[in-house]
């Protein structure tokens, strides 16, 4: 959708005005200019159309600002351009067509130009997926300031955990999930949100890390300990600083002078005599290389304005997955038939293990979307895998006298849920369609009917119950999965 937005911006300002239509979602289009009715003499030169045609040059420039702006309401640059287009509004609306009707054809196309970006910018710039954006970015630089700036600046020691990273994810997870419709400044402003939380994450995984090393080490050992030691202090405080800045919670620090402080970090430590000592110099290395950690994340400032990076139906990894994915939907297909007809001979299951392989060397360049892209794939290839074997599983089953009565209702139960299985990986439908709710109540009945299930003290009932649990709630899940109508 990026580029067909782009491609109208193109032909749009590539001529003078093109007016009278809209671009999809408000912006503009193109439509025959009144120039080109250069039949008439006096039209070019006339004065108003002059004017005019300055409007059009300035439209021109302004376009494809509004059309690739992500920002909010409040943002300097939406206020700038805001002022720019209702300037250029009331230039078209003092032009004087001398009550000439061509005149006033062409004042009016230009003025629907500048409307239509005006109502563009204002569209995106208050969209509830944007603000959704902003919330969720906003409930992220709260945990960070309160459990890791907060506590530096005032002397204390960040609390970093299992639980706070954990947090972290959640929050990556659900900025991934935020629908964009395909608007550029949505997929802008969620693509610069996730590529700063994913790189807090990794700045903070990787403190992390450090403070389970046997690290710093005594300065009794080395002369040189006692500089690296001091280094080590500076690199926790630079990491904290980083993190503030990557949430916009950096005050009047910035960028270019962290990279500054971290280099003369690097440059201290080259400093240091530290031959004949591996030990040390093995120290040496690992600080250097936490401080190369830090300076690869600095680079964000611009992040986001390379339209490739988040247009990522243009992505080769994306295109990966969706040749997977394709591969994977001919498959289930052919599984579902087969089943229809009662034959378990066909099992490509093979086929379906090499795919999990291909997803799993699928470069997502540590992207929250490409990341999450494989996951969903992963999880189409498993369930056919879970089908086809429980689906074995039941063909072989040969139960005995002396089976446990709970051990065959836990079997009973798994041939149902094999059956809504199969109904489940053909379902392409909506959470609002009526098949829908029925899978899930006839879903959720048989993981009622398993928690009725008594063992009665049999521990083999208990393990197969168990299991039968989980696997309704994979499906369920799945069920999940294929109607959150998720976008990369």
């Amino acid at each position: 959708m990026c580029a067909n937005v782009f491609g109208v911006l193109k032909s749009l300002f590539g001529k003078p005005f093109d007016g009278g239509k809209r671009m999809d979602h408000g912006g503009p289009q193109q439509q025959q200019h009144p120039m080109e009715q250069q039949q008439q003499p006096y039209h070019p030169q006339h004065p108003a159309m002059m004017r005019l045609y300055e409007v059009q040059k300035e439209v021109a420039s302004l376009g494809p600002q509004v059309c690739t702006f992500s920002g909010l309401q409040n943002d300097r640059d939406y206020k700038r351009l805001e002022r720019e287009l209702t300037r250029l509004l009331l230039d078209v609306d003092q032009v004087d067509t001398e009550g000439k009707p061509e005149l006033q054809g062409a004042r009016k196309r230009a003025a629907q130009e500048v409307e239509g970006l005006l109502r563009y910018l204002e569209e995106n710039a208050t969209h509830p997926s944007r603000q959704a954006i902003e919330e969720l970015s906003n409930e992220a630089r709260r945990l960070v300031d309160e459990r890791v700036v907060a506590p530096q600046r005032s002397g204390g020691v960040a609390e970093i955990n299992d639980e706070l990273v954990d947090a972290l994810q959640e929050l990556v997870l659900r900025l991934t999930q935020v629908k964009t419709e395909g608007r550029v400044p949505l997929r802008k402003a969620r693509y610069r949100a996730l590529t700063r939380l994913c790189a807090v994450q990794d700045v903070i995984e990787g403190r992390t890390q450090q403070q389970t090393l046997s690290l710093p080490l005594s300065g009794d050992t080395h002369e040189a300990v006692h500089h690296i030691n001091q280094v080590m202090v500076k690199v926790s405080v630079a990491r904290s600083q980083l993190v503030a800045l990557l949430m916009g919670l950096s005050g009047r620090d910035s960028c270019a002078h962290l990279s500054r402080i971290l280099t003369e970090m690097q440059v201290e430590l080259d400093a240091l005599d530290v031959s004949g000592n591996a030990a040390i110099r093995n120290y040496r290395k690992q600080v250097v290389e936490e401080i190369n950690g830090l300076l690869k994340h600095l680079d964000l400032e611009g992040e986001g304005e390379d339209t490739r990076r988040y247009d990522l139906a243009q992505n080769n990894s994306i295109r990966e997955i969706e040749a997977v994915r394709a591969h994977v939907s001919h498959l289930r297909e052919g599984v579902l038939r087969h089943c229809v007809m009662g034959d378990l001979s066909f099992r490509p299951k093979a086929e379906l293990q090499s795919l999990l392989t291909h997803l799993d060397q699928v470069d997502t360049a540590k992207n929250p979307c490409i990341r999450e892209a494989r996951r969903r794939a992963v999880v189409e290839v498993q369930a056919i895998i879970t089908f086809l074997d429980l689906r074995e599983a039941l063909a072989r089953r040969q139960p005995g006298p002396s089976e446990h009565p709970s051990h065959r209702a836990v079997w009973l139960v798994l041939g149902s849920l094999s059956d809504l299985q199969a109904q489940v990986l053909g379902f392409d439908g909506k959470r609002a369609d009526k098949s829908y709710m029925m899978l899930e109540e006839l879903l959720t009945k048989q993981l009622l009917t398993l928690d009725a299930v008594d063992p009665q003290g049999d521990e083999t009932t208990k393990m197969a119950r168990k299991q039968a649990v989980k696997f309704a709630q994979n499906i369920l899940n799945y069920l999940d999965m294929k109607t959150d109508e998720w976008e990369y």
